[in-house]
């Protein structure tokens, strides 16, 4: 351990103070209608290096304001800055370097004039808005100006992008690969139910985009499940005082309304931004499960139905401020609070030979949420050398309590429970960019060291039918958990330019101490982990617009508390019981991927994914007993082979004239198109018997929209997951829905009002055989999907979008194995 420390603070000190000679750029660039003394609007920079024919993009870049001084290391040769700026249309500077010691360069001025209408000879850079853009390593949506999935919750909009599949027991998949859910560049400590109950709190109004990672590099955690999604939430921060207020009302059976409002602004060097919403909402869900006990002569068959109506009831306080320190500097503070208050009530049936059990039961849950981030960044040069810290805290808590009985002429089997649910997750991390110009180099190193302590207390009554248990401290039995993971990490990574080639390999050094204790077991139990994980990347560019890439990562995943906890659930009878499974082992994933970009819309690829001790929900049951098991199981080795293809039908190309499609190119709000994506999905495993040959599965989901007269914006959505083999479960009936919506701005797009109407047909639901231990479980699970929801949002103060550029290009570019930008 001392020598590989040794090494990382050579290495990054070596970097720190490696000399080359930078380049100021003086730019001039007013605009024709405004003064300079009252001109503090942003301008776009993008800088590139012309050699012949053939031009190479340096960098973007942003500033305020009439002139702005451009950092960058630039080796002799010819160059084009161009200038550009909302409403305005976009200048071109050209310049050359001699290779003289001169460090400031003052290049001509310019004068930014109002866009034209003749837009079809007018490039646009660095403001041109995308509904998706697709690069090698990651394929970025934007939720905010897209109506069909900024009006609901983060959860309904991440199960909306093109290649996430949602499992038959709640998971989420991206492109046949498990996924790791990021809030703002941070991964998330929550898991299972915990984690869908969290997105769906938050609300999609205060999502900027969505970031679908597929293979993440040594920068990233390797405490994946193979693919990262990443939910950016706005922090727009505007000049003066700035307002919006939004409501959701959504109703079906039920009708309840979802408020919310917004606050930012910025004075001087202070920006700040703060959310303030309240989210209510009422459904129920029905089920019905057919169970073939398999130990018996003959077999045994139980049915068992319930139903269930549920409030959930949601409390956010969202709030952020930025300081700029200096021009090279920012520090960032944010914290989110979210309260919750979910209350359902059950009803049930089990019928089998000589059976007829009926039970009904009350579950209240109360749960908050405090997170808490300090960031700061900095340039350490103007070579473009950042370092960024971060110091995070997550603090959970839940206290599910459940009520429920039994009737008739059964035996007394009243079962009243609750749970006393704790987590705090505490990190620091730190990482170091180093980009060398000349060399069409970069090197990239960091840390982190990061501390989970989760707790969890269930008290049970059994054989009574007192309420004692909401009200008192007299319990029959109790089960304490405790769960400690400490992790450390180290990682350097590199990426190397040669002529059409982009090169990059990295490797990340984790160090895992994991230490469980239950009372349902004898001895503590300890994992200890450690291990190098590589990733390595070739990049081939045919053109600046088409690139094939190859890639392999190495992962690990720990098992999520909720897996692994005996107090997984409150909710049981004399047929069920539900329970963590202590003894779960870390999953190990080597992930291939082959794919191919084309024009930041369209890709097409192939991953092969193998995983070692894959963790699945699973039902069993014992030799000769009625009880059906629900828990959580490893399985020896998975193995998911994954091809799919997304691209866009630009129905303007067709359908409108060529000047016209060329407008709409610039103005992707206003395109009318389809954009499509299909995955073919082949699992194998080892490990477990199976009674059913595993079949492959394809998926098809299609987003449209479509700009009606009026300037209405219609966008619709359609996702199908036919019948086949998902994992280890036999989907027998497609799971499908069709969503579609309609948004339209007034009053110089201050008021804005959508129709939402999400899955038209009522016709999603999950049909799946689960195939255990003396156990076949038909599972059929159907939700009131069918929602109608009408939004407003209505914004007050100066519209301008002033942004306030806190990003200093720290992002590492092209994690999983793209070029230099």
């Amino acid at each position: 351990m001392k020598s590989i420390l040794t090494l990382l603070v050579f290495l990054t000190g070596g970097l720190a103070f490696a000399q080359e000679n930078p380049v100021s750029l003086e730019v001039s660039a007013p605009m024709q209608t405004v003064s300079c003394d009252n001109d503090q609007a942003e301008r776009f920079y993008h800088l590139d290096r012309i050699d012949g024919q053939s031009a190479r993009a340096i960098g973007d870049y942003r500033g305020e304001g009439c002139k702005t001084t451009i950092s960058a290391a630039l080796s002799a040769g010819n160059y084009v800055l161009t200038v550009s700026a909302l409403g305005f249309a976009p200048e071109q500077i050209p310049f050359s370097i001699d290779g003289s010691t001169t460090a400031t360069f003052t290049l001509p001025p310019v004068t930014l004039k109002p866009s034209t209408t003749n837009l079809n000879e007018v490039t646009i850079f660095g403001n041109k808005r995308q509904y998706i853009k697709v690069d090698a390593d990651k394929t970025t949506v934007n939720v905010k100006e897209n109506g069909m999935l900024n009006s609901g919750n983060a959860l309904e909009a991440v199960k909306k992008l093109p290649g996430v599949i949602a499992s038959p027991v709640g998971g989420l998949t991206l492109n046949g690969k498990g996924v790791t859910i990021y809030i703002d560049g941070a991964p998330s400590s929550l898991s299972g139910t915990d984690l869908q109950n969290y997105l769906a709190g938050l609300p999609a109004k205060s999502i900027e985009k969505v970031e679908l990672i597929y293979n993440p590099g040594a920068a990233y955690d390797a405490n994946t499940n193979g693919s990262i999604i990443n939910i950016v939430t706005t922090m727009r921060k505007m000049k003066g005082m700035n307002a919006s207020f939004n409501i959701n009302y959504n109703f079906n059976k039920y009708q309840k309304p979802s408020p919310q409002i917004l606050l930012n602004g910025k004075k001087d060097r202070l920006s700040w931004q703060t959310m303030i919403g309240y989210n209510y909402i009422d459904g129920e869900m029905r089920r019905d499960n057919i169970q073939e006990f398999t130990s018996f002569e003959p077999n045994e068959i139980l049915r068992q139905q319930s139903f269930s109506e549920t409030t959930n009831r949601n409390f956010y306080f969202r709030t952020g401020t930025n300081y700029r320190l200096t021009e090279k500097s920012n520090l960032l503070f944010n914290y989110n609070l979210n309260l919750g208050n979910d209350h359902q009530v059950n009803d049930g049936t089990t019928v089998g030979t000589g059976i007829d059990f009926r039970t009904d039961g009350i579950s209240k849950d109360k749960s908050y949420v405090h997170e808490f981030s300090l960031q700061y960044k900095t340039k350490l040069d103007t070579l473009g050398r950042t370092f960024d810290v971060t110091l995070y805290t997550n603090l959970f808590g839940r206290n599910p309590m459940t009520q429920s009985r039994a009737f008739e002429n059964t035996a007394a089997t009243y079962n009243n429970s609750d749970a006393d649910f704790r987590l705090a997750n505490y990190y620091v991390k730190y990482d170091f960019a180093f980009p060398f110009e000349k060399l069409e180099l970069s090197l990239n190193t960091g840390g982190k060291f990061n501390v989970t302590k989760v707790t969890d207390f269930g008290r049970y009554n059994f054989n009574s039918a007192s309420d004692a248990i909401f009200d008192s401290d007299v319990y029959g039995s109790a089960i304490d958990f405790d769960y400690l993971e400490n992790n450390l990490a180290f990682y350097v990574e590199a990426r190397k330019k040669y002529k059409k080639f982009n090169f990059s390999a990295g490797v990340r050094f984790e160090d895992f101490r994991v230490k469980r204790d239950a009372s349902t077991v004898a001895d503590e139990l300890e994992f200890n982990t450690t291990n190098f994980f590589p990733t390595a990347g070739i990049l081939y560019e045919f053109n600046n617009n088409i690139n094939l890439n190859a890639t392999y990562t190495k992962k690990i995943a720990q098992p999520g508390y909720f897996t692994i906890d005996p107090n997984t659930s409150t909710f049981f009878n004399q047929y069920n019981t539900s329970e963590g499974n202590l003894e779960l082992r870390p999953v190990f994933f080597d992930i291939y991927e082959l794919k191919l970009t084309a024009f930041q819309y369209v890709q097409a690829g192939v991953n092969y994914v193998v995983s070692k001790d894959k963790n699945q929900f699973v039902f069993s049951a014992d030799d000769n007993e009625l009880v059906s098991n629900q828990t959580f199981a490893s399985f020896d080795k998975m193995k998911t082979l994954t091809g799919y293809v997304s691209f866009p039908i630009p129905l303007d190309y067709f359908l409108k004239s060529k000047e016209e499609f060329q407008k709409r190119m610039n103005a992707i709000e206003t395109m009318n198109y389809i954009y499509l994506n299909v995955a073919y999905i082949k699992t194998e495993v080892e490990g477990f018997p199976f009674e059913f040959p595993h079949e492959s599965i394809m998926n098809y989901s299609a987003q449209a929209q479509i700009i009606l007269p009026w300037e209405i914006t219609n966008t619709m959505s359609y996702n199908i997951l036919t019948k086949g083999s998902w994992e280890i479960y036999r989907i027998d009936k497609p799971f499908q829905s069709f969503d579609i919506s309609f948004t339209r701005s007034f009053l110089n797009k201050k008021l804005n009002i959508g129709l939402h109407c999400f899955d038209v047909f009522n016709t999603y639901q999950v049909n799946a055989l689960i195939a255990g231990r003396n156990l076949n479980t038909n599972f059929h699970e159907k939700m009131d999907s069918r929602t109608f929801r009408i939004s407003l949002t209505y914004n007050f103060g100066n519209l301008s979008l002033q942004k306030d550029d806190t990003n200093i290009n720290i992002e590492k570019t092209n994690q999983s194995g793209g070029g230099l930008k």
